[in-house]
């Protein structure tokens, strides 16, 4: 597998996108799409009827995936079939329900497998994780901790001290979604992390435009997107290749 630290050899451009929206056959196409766009890490959903931590867009290719028949196996056989294609890092994005259920250790022998380097679960609390990351080094993958806006300066150097892969900074209070403005005092947050540890930082959440891209890639090590590229799927389906392409390219650029 890929190491997550490869993408931050630069300042990271992240790229969301929901495994089999609109099929996992597509997803894989996409994938490779996002890739050769220049994004540097793919982030990789896995569809859950729960996701708590999304907004409507992620929600609704959530929903449209699993309508299609997706689940766990057939996205760890869709990421197998394009391992050896892969140059950047790829990380799931899942809740803890689907990993506890398949079972901790079966789920991560699966994600080294098919050449998973790390993992985000956003419903896991920070002090839950010991489980999940015993059973996630055996395999040598990276799980990934969140940092909301509302997190006590103790608690950033203590989550960050502990920092595998990147720290995920959540840019704005709510769930994912696309914001035409992001007024969290994201520079303090990200510098109390560096404080603590030299693991990179990346900020998700909102962001949409490549002047948002321009702005954070300016504060931290990487910037993710998410609901602005599920949109584009939603849009085209299994024709948004194109458009797909020139979207991740100029958020590329804007960076």
């Amino acid at each position: 597998m890929i190491k997550i630290a490869e993408a931050f050899r630069d300042t990271a451009s992240i790229a969301y996108l929901m495994a089999g929206d609109p099929d996992l056959r597509t997803s894989a196409e996409y994938i490779l799409t996002a890739q050769d766009a220049g994004a540097d890490l793919i982030e990789i959903g896995i569809p859950f009827s729960d996701p708590i931590a999304e907004g409507e867009v992620i929600q609704a290719a959530s929903m449209r995936a699993l309508r299609a028949g997706t689940r766990l196996d057939g996205v760890f056989e869709m990421v197998g079939s394009i391992k050896e294609k892969m140059r950047v890092p790829m990380v799931f994005m899942t809740y803890a329900n689907p990993v506890f259920v398949y079972g901790y250790g079966r789920f991560f022998a699966r994600c080294a497998e098919v050449g998973i380097s790390g993992i985000i679960i956003p419903d896991m609390p920070f002090e839950e994780q010991t489980e999940a990351k015993s059973a996630a080094s055996e395999h040598g993958i990276e799980v990934v901790t969140l940092v909301a806006p509302t997190s006590s300066k103790n608690r950033i150097a203590e989550i960050a001290r502990t920092a595998e892969g990147f720290v995920y900074v959540v840019s704005s209070m709510g769930v994912t979604g696309v914001r035409n403005d992001i007024a969290t005092d994201i520079s303090t947050i990200v510098n109390e992390i560096k404080r603590s540890t030299d693991v990179p930082v990346a900020i998700g959440f909102g962001i949409s435009t490549p002047e948002q891209a321009k702005q954070f890639s300016n504060i931290a090590d990487g910037v993710i997107v998410g609901s602005a590229i599920v949109r584009i799927i939603a849009q085209y389906g299994t024709e948004a290749k194109q458009e797909l392409h020139d979207y991740i390219a100029a958020m590329k650029r804007g960076m």
